[in-house]
């Protein structure tokens, strides 16, 4: 993988080494040439602080070098080898200024393959990384399930990310006229001109506002291409602040965001409202498959689902939670592909049902499961999605950056969405039937431990009497 990776990744926009040893000078001043030091000298500097630790790529030229320096540094700090953390062979140049900072090395992932599995009439593969064991396995077994009874179909029905600056007035009174300034329709025209004026691809497409006393929140949605867009909305939202200073002199922006977005955490205003790519995905499995694929029967089935995700889920007081483990498919789907981990939180908002349908030609129910997901924040563009691995991974799903034509703009990201919602939906189907079944424990026992190795027994002492029995008196 190392090789790989070193191969596709290029070294633009890096200071690349002189041929001499010659330093440089600025206003009179030499300056080191850490270029042609040792390893040993460039660690000298940092630890006397002519060298900053976060300026090593930029100073050497070399980002892999600085990730050992930096190393080694940290193994003389922390009194321990850093043996176990690989760094050689991978993409620094690409990741230097985008990705990570202060890098002593990467973290491997085990990436395993969900597929096929029939989505919209299609074959997809959907890669996973995960560290647990039984999780793609399972959501292999509910993909089977799925394909066997003629495959899933999905639909988004909503697409826009969204940012939320928070504004202050310096009265209530204030902030609800631009409130009701900026809910008006008259004024929609001019808000859209100077929030489009910012991007090629980001179209917004509705804005409202909540008042609190003096606060005001202005949430933007916004299509954003192929792109996860977290960038370009804000780019855009300060636009559109510059307009609403010309009518509102006094206000002040407090935060471009102000969390009624919601980025990055819990909120019932993405679960009503939506964020990102808002999917629904069903499928019909015969009685049939159930019964030989998952070991389980409708009614069981059926019986676990609503208990669990939606009794249960009320009890617990769950916003968005009314599913078995959505969460767990969206977190490896995203760090295989790249996208961003923290946003698991709201793009795993999801409602699993499960009904029991009428079957043509047998007295025996069949099963109806469906998932709404209104918060799926994705992209195939930007972030991590140009590292080597996860660009693969979103290769293998034939969404990997942005859409060409024949595809209109936005496609590939709206299609990953979906296959997201899929691999959920897959998953959720494998874990409730073997809830029903009572066999997630024993799976996990079976699958999921190595056996322990045997231990050698302790020969016993010539003249010591055996262990008297348990619960005897000696």
């Amino acid at each position: 993988m190392a090789a790989n990776d070193a191969a596709m990744c290029g070294k633009e926009g890096l200071p690349t080494a002189p041929t001499t040893a010659a330093a440089s000078t600025t206003n009179g001043t030499v300056k080191p040439d850490y270029v042609h030091m040792s390893d040993e000298e460039v660690m000298e500097a940092v630890k006397s602080g002519a060298l900053k630790d976060h300026a090593l790529e930029k100073t050497l030229g070399d980002c892999e070098r600085a990730v050992a320096v930096r190393r080694q540094l940290v193994e003389e700090k922390v009194g321990m080898t850093l043996e176990g953390l690989p760094y050689e062979g991978y993409c620094y140049d690409q990741i230097h200024g985008a990705n990570c900072e202060i890098v002593i090395g990467y973290v491997q992932i085990p990436t395993g393959l969900v597929g096929p599995m029939i989505l919209d009439n299609e074959p997809v593969y959907i890669p996973m990384a995960t560290t647990e064991g039984c999780l793609v396995a399972s959501t292999q077994r509910g993909a089977k399930a799925i394909s066997e009874g003629g495959g899933a179909v999905s639909i988004v029905v909503k697409d826009g990310i969204t940012r939320a600056p928070a504004m202050l007035l310096p009265t209530a009174m204030a902030a609800a006229q631009l409130k009701l300034w900026v809910e008006d329709e008259a004024n929609w025209p001019a808000i859209e001109a100077a929030f489009n004026s910012t991007t090629n691809f980001g179209k917004i497409k509705s804005v409202s506002v909540a008042v609190a006393g003096r606060n005001a929140f202005m949430r933007v949605a916004c299509f954003s291409g192929d792109a996860m867009g977290m960038n370009m909305i804000s780019k855009g939202c300060l636009k559109v602040m510059d307009l609403l200073y010309e009518v509102f002199p006094d206000m002040k922006l407090i935060s471009i965001s102000g969390n009624y977005c919601a980025d990055k955490k819990p909120a019932a205003v993405n679960w009503i409202e939506g964020r990102g790519k808002s999917v629904i995905v069903e499928a019909v499995i015969p009685a049939a498959v159930v019964a030989k694929t998952l070991k389980t029967s409708v009614p069981a089935l059926v019986d676990v689902a609503n208990r669990k995700n939606l009794v249960g889920s009320a009890m617990a007081g769950s916003v968005g939670g009314n599913n078995a483990h959505a969460a767990n498919i969206v977190a490896a789907v995203f760090l295989a592909t790249g996208q961003d981990p923290a946003q698991v939180i709201e793009s795993s908002n999801c409602i699993t049902l499960l009904e029991a349908v009428e079957s043509e030609g047998s007295d025996e129910p069949d099963l109806h499961i469906s998932c709404s997901m209104p918060s799926i924040e994705v992209g195939t563009v930007g972030g991590g999605t140009s590292l080597p691995a996860q660009a693969q991974c979103l290769e293998v799903m034939g969404v990997r950056g942005a859409s060409r034509a024949p595809k209109s703009p936005g496609d590939n990201a709206q299609k990953l969405g979906r296959m997201v919602a899929a691999a959920v939906m897959a998953g959720e189907l494998s874990l409730l039937s073997a809830l029903a079944a009572n066999e997630l424990v024993k799976a996990h026992m079976q699958h999921n431990r190595k056996p322990a190795a045997p231990q050698p027994a302790a020969p016993a002492a010539a003249n010591q009497s055996p262990p008297p029995p348990p619960g005897s008196t000696p």
